[in-house]
């Protein structure tokens, strides 16, 4: 039997493909498909296949292909993609840092009127200027976290809490994350000054109003170092290079996000606001740090607001937190941390505050990552690190409400 070349292999590989797409198309022309949308965001692993399953219902209720496009580069293939004319429908983005910008340039479709601002706290739901320097609404909640959290083993009391947060080898402490290592780091310097000057001058450091070189920023670090043992070699050299979602030792504590219910779950874990831990904290003038990604829209097409108005459906559940207060009233069944999680952050008395560095333009956000890194090496160098940022900071930057309680406005 005669073997085909490498090359005659490949055209007939391809062709198979393009032919198995025809197949497909054509089934889908059959049961009514009316049309696609893409979308692009950098989820994998299991948050990849929890969009994947409420897309599959979307698909099957509207007939609306959804094609996903994830990549660990969203920033950069999103700001080349803009400039090529070749954006996706929606982008998901971690924060409104990013999204800000691109409303104020035009590039962003406003969402006001596909669904009820009015379920989310205003925090989640902001009205920003666009272009033409009218406010409307340009994303909306559809992944959203819990930060200012102290995570613990089930059977430590309040007394043992505070032991354990008193010694610096108390902390689970690590900061590689690939390309982003770094930023477990500025979620202890933001919660820190958070909870010690409280919400209003947060959101003034968030948006360049107050100094990075300001004494209760200065502060925020100083404290930050002196909890986790900032300069001391050997355990830092550990810290720096060490993986964020490690397992903590059940005798120790973790200060990150709800993303970690699933490890902490294991030992029956709880948390408590970080406040309790943290030297100086200002008792209720603090909040809770929140985290979110974004769905924005970028092409107007029918399919792309289809695609926005169920992901707003708090019927949909993609999120395994939704900050839609119309969600579903969890059943017995659910599991008590995250039915605790949700309704902070649905229903929270305290202010809700957007993780900082989220909101901030990139180059000022990175060099927080890296800042982070070499304060712990070097904690004498502070006022470097410092100054260094301020020199990014760029002043004041387009308001935004990166503190909040009550509902947004339609």
């Amino acid at each position: 039997m005669r073997r085909l070349r490498p090359r005659t292999l490949g055209i007939v590989c391809v062709c198979l493909v393009l032919l198995a797409a025809g197949v497909i198309t054509g089934v889908r022309w059959a049961r009514g498909w009316t049309g696609s949308v893409t979308v692009l965001a950098n989820w994998g692993g299991e948050e990849k296949d929890q969009f994947e399953r409420a897309m599959r219902r979307f698909e099957d209720e509207y007939r609306i292909d959804v094609v996903y496009q994830g990549s660990s580069a969203l920033s950069q293939v999103l700001a080349a993609d803009l400039a090529a004319g070749t954006q996706p429908d929606v982008a998901v983005l971690p924060g409104p840092g990013e999204l800000m910008a691109y409303a104020a340039e035009g590039r962003l479709e406003p969402l006001d009127g596909l669904f009820e601002a009015g379920a989310y706290d205003r925090v989640w739901m902001p009205k920003v200027a666009g272009e033409d320097g009218r406010e409307r609404t340009y994303w909306l909640p559809v992944k959203t976290g819990l930060k200012s959290m102290v995570w613990h083993a089930g059977d430590m009391s309040a007394e043992r809490i505070a032991r354990v947060a008193a010694d610096p080898g108390g902390w689970c402490l690590a900061m590689g994350s690939g390309a982003t290592s770094g930023w477990p780091g500025t979620d202890w310097v933001e919660d820190v000054l958070l909870q010690q000057s409280g919400p209003r001058v947060y959101e003034q450091w968030a948006t360049g109003r107050i100094a990075w070189t300001d004494p209760r920023v200065r502060g925020a670090w100083r404290t930050w170092g002196d909890m986790v043992g900032a300069g001391d070699r050997t355990r830092v050299d550990r810290v720096l290079q060490d993986d964020f979602a490690q397992d903590c030792p059940r005798q120790r504590l973790e200060h990150q996000g709800s993303f970690r219910d699933t490890h902490w779950k294991r030992v029956a874990g709880d948390f408590v606001h970080s406040a309790e831990v943290i030297p100086g904290a200002a008792g209720d003038a603090g909040g809770w740090e929140v985290s979110g990604d974004l769905a924005a829209m970028l092409n107007a097409t029918d399919e792309a607001r289809q695609l926005i108005r169920f992901l707003a459906d708090p019927g949909t559940a993609l999120p395994d937190f939704s900050a839609n207060r119309k969600a579903a009233a969890p059943d017995g069944r659910q599991d008590p941390l995250k039915r605790k999680v949700g309704s902070i952050l649905r229903g929270s008395e305290r202010h809700l505050c957007w993780d900082a560095s989220d909101t901030m333009p990139p180059a000022l956000r990175n060099a927080f990552h890296q800042a982070v890194l070499h304060f712990l090496a070097a904690p004498d160098r502070l006022e470097d690190q410092l100054r260094a940022l301020q020199a990014l900071n760029g002043g004041p930057r387009p308001t935004l409400p990166v503190c909040g309680t009550g509902p947004a406005t339609d």
